[in-house]
């Protein structure tokens, strides 16, 4: 037994784990900081594993000292718990439901050499292509972890998911991700930076980092993040600049950063694909490339959801908005791409969308040669789940006509109850009741509507 007159050496108690049915004060002590933060092999920060280490010897040294029990356990209680979000702000959208690894190679090989094979620290990849990568882990739903790494390589928390979405050849951390970057403002911001905050007093669970994807609208108050949060990778309008913390979250951008195309894996072909391949019906690879160009030059707020293959009046609203911050008007302007459309998006030539500017007007609805109501397109074009130019045109006839109170944002192509609530007081406002007021436009309301 040591005697309690004699020094006790640290080094006996570095490494002493402590026995799980043992009641005394230090081993008591020691299984609660454990609970509290995990040891580096399972992604720890090295200098909170220091001062756990550190703790550890004090609160046992003084167990043995005082005999263990109630002494023991009291001493036990003074280690503090992880700090919750506040009551307003929901569990996933605290940084500290973001624990983070420490900086590892490719499938949690050596930082320096991984275990695949190796990539450059700092490759030049393009804006799209950041987008690109991030929305892949959106599709996936990539498991929030940090200590599993994903099927390319990358650790599966936020700072490994931007380290993926840069192409960086290792995994960082959000402590080391300015290595690789630049301050800028919040007037700088396009898709691709980074919203970065750091919590020098939780450096592993306190901090966390997003991708930014763009402005939702002209005001610059929300913006389209991209993040690897509990339960998973996420794609979500957020505060600026975020939830909670917002005054310490940082914008960066990637060094390495390059102009021109939207291919991440290689350099996409800068040939003009035709006027054939977008406009209405078009559903090709092509329109897909093209509403992530327009995405990275500043139109990521005419997107609700995609890009995608399918030609929307997203992307028509967003190649006229940038259209339009060339100068050009008229059918210069009309939202089709054309040859130097395509030439200016994909060599990174020109202005961006201006996020201030107002949005583009959308047409006014056909008209059939002999004037009057445009055609019913058919009562299957409305309703839950419906989608299509005829939603929205309805939508903003219905505003025109001063029925469009209902609606918070839009119209827009997906039906919503706004949709809804508007064409039912139309209806009423034209004295019918019941089943002729069910909130759904039939041949007379439509005609009615637009007459």
């Amino acid at each position: 037994m040591t005697r309690t007159d004699q020094p006790v050496p640290l080094w006996e108690f570095d490494e002493v784990e402590p026995d799980d049915d043992c009641i005394c004060g230090g081993c008591s002590a020691r299984r609660r900081a454990r609970l509290h933060a995990a040891p580096v092999h399972e992604g720890g920060h090295a200098a909170a594993r220091s001062v756990r280490r550190r703790a550890a010897v004090l609160m046992a040294a003084v167990g043995t000292a005082l005999g263990g029990g109630a002494a023991g356990a009291a001493t036990a209680t003074a280690v503090p718990a992880p700090t919750p979000g506040g009551p307003s702000t929901p569990r996933s959208d605290t940084p500290s439901d973001t624990p983070q690894g420490e900086v590892s190679g490719l499938h949690g090989g050596s930082p320096d050499t991984g275990t695949a094979a190796p990539r450059a620290a700092a490759q030049p990849v393009t804006r799209a292509a950041i987008i690109e990568r991030a929305q892949r882990w959106v599709d996936q739903k990539v498991p929030y972890s940090m200590g599993r790494y994903w099927s390319d390589g990358y650790r599966q928390d936020c700072s490994g998911f931007v380290s993926m979405a840069w192409g960086l050849g290792s995994s960082q951390t959000t402590w080391t991700l300015p290595d690789f970057a630049e301050r800028i403002t919040k007037a700088d911001l396009q898709p691709g930076d980074i919203l970065l905050h750091n919590d020098p007093a939780r450096p592993q669970g306190g901090s966390h980092v997003t991708v930014f994807g763009g402005w939702t609208d002209s005001t610059r108050t929300r913006y389209l993040a991209y993040e690897q949060t509990s339960p998973g990778t996420t794609k979500r309008a957020t505060p600026y600049a975020y939830w909670s913390n917002s005054a310490t979250y940082l914008p960066y951008r990637y060094k390495a950063l390059s102009p021109g195309g939207s291919s991440s894996d290689g350099a996409a072909s800068s040939a003009f694909p035709g006027a054939d391949k977008f406009g209405p019906g078009a559903d090709n690879a092509h329109v897909t490339r093209l509403g992530r160009m327009l995405v990275e030059r500043g139109g990521g707020r005419f997107y609700t959801e995609g890009p995608g293959p399918r030609w929307s009046e997203s992307d028509r609203r967003a190649t006229e908005a940038f259209q339009r911050a060339q100068g050009w008007r008229g059918s210069e302007a009309d939202g089709i791409p054309g040859k130097d459309t395509w030439d200016y998006l994909v060599n990174g030539k020109g202005r961006n969308i201006d996020a201030a500017a107002p949005l583009p007007p959308s047409p006014p609805p056909p008209v059939p040669p002999g004037g009057g109501a445009p055609a019913f397109p058919g009562t299957g074009g409305f309703g839950p789940g419906a989608v299509g130019d005829q939603v929205r045109q309805l939508g903003e006839q219905l505003v025109r006509k001063g029925f469009g109170a209902a609606y918070a944002e839009g119209p827009g192509p997906r039906w919503t109850d706004a949709d809804l609530r508007g064409v039912r007081a139309f209806q009423e406002a034209q004295g019918w009741r019941g089943a002729e007021a069910d909130g759904i436009p039939g041949p007379d309301t439509w005609k009615r509507l637009f007459s």
